[in-house]
């Protein structure tokens, strides 16, 4: 198995997971906002990953969630599940649970909250890649994870049978194309479109797996076609506009994934609740995020869309 084994590629989407105002799942706001991406034009969707709070549910929770996703998206794009975890037997029965319900890949970190080596992380995706005949991503976000993919630790990744594609979310652009350098050949490899643009493109990058669909539509569609088609002019039109959208979500240093439900929540989408320890964003924050998304006309989507 490698890279050609997928068709992986484009705009790609890290969805939420809607829960009602005591934490239970929302499911019917979860086929919505499914609906939505798809409306958006998403190449695929990633489900029950960091911005799907994978980190505040069960096991059972998130592979419920899998199949969910899978049986909604119907065939449309593909399904790429969550399946990271802090113990190995956890993210093995996720990633086969992922298998048998359709997923067409799984996403995978390295264990988080305990400083690794890089053999035990490399070890850590061969164990996986070994129990489940499942193609593999490759997730790095350090920021959040404590251990990062070096280039280094992905080059030997790629060597690993059943990986195929690296998320790269350092949002550090060293890493990023010196990652991108050593493995093109070898790994499809996803990076931030709306901070590196062209650049990214040119460098080898295949497309995205963002947020920013469940507010801004197919606004990072069209910035990952227009980057990958060279078009200058208009990437960096939607940088601009990518940048924008950014400052108002991160203004009063909120966490991202409250403020991306509360933001959808205001525009007409079922963004539904965080769960705990997240809360949701109210007072004069919500109050700023409502304005300052309808200073951008983002307020309007919805309607614009209907």
């Amino acid at each position: 198995m490698d890279k050609n084994s997928v068709d992986w590629a484009g705009s790609m989407t890290a969805i939420v997971t809607p829960f009602h105002a005591d934490g239970r799942l929302d499911e019917f706001a979860f086929r919505h906002v499914v609906e939505w991406m798809l409306t958006s034009r998403v190449t695929g969707i990633v489900v029950g990953g960091c911005t799907g709070e994978f980190w505040s549910m069960t096991v059972d929770e998130r592979k419920h969630l899998f199949k969910l996703c899978v049986d909604t998206v119907a065939g449309r794009v593909p399904v790429i599940a969550g399946t990271g975890a802090i113990t190995l037997s956890d993210s093995i029965d996720m990633t086969r649970h992922a298998h048998t319900v359709g997923c067409a890949g799984a996403m995978v970190m390295p264990p988080y909250f305990v400083k690794l080596g890089a053999n035990d992380i490399v070890a850590h995706f061969q164990a996986i890649s070994d129990a489940v005949p499942l193609p593999l991503m490759a997730y790095n976000i350090p920021a959040n994870n404590v251990n990062a993919l070096t280039p280094a630790i992905v080059d030997r990744l790629a060597d690993v049978s059943n990986v195929v594609a690296l998320k790269e979310s350092s949002f550090d652009f060293d890493t990023f194309s010196e990652s991108l350098r050593r493995v093109r050949d070898r790994l499809l490899v996803f990076g931030p479109t709306f901070k590196f643009g062209v650049g990214g493109v040119a460098l080898g990058c295949v497309g995205s797996v963002g947020t920013l669909h469940h507010i801004w539509g197919s606004g990072p569609t069209e910035l990952d076609e227009a980057a990958a088609r060279f078009d200058l002019a208009r990437t960096a039109e939607l940088q601009e506009q990518a940048a924008r959208i950014w400052e108002v979500v991160r203004a009063n240093g909120d966490n991202l994934y409250a403020v991306l439900k509360a933001s959808m929540n205001i525009i007409g989408l079922p963004g539904g609740f965080p769960r705990s320890p997240l809360q949701p964003i109210s007072g004069t924050h919500l109050a700023d995020l409502k304005e300052g998304l309808r200073r951008l006309g983002l307020d309007q989507i919805m309607a614009s869309a209907a």
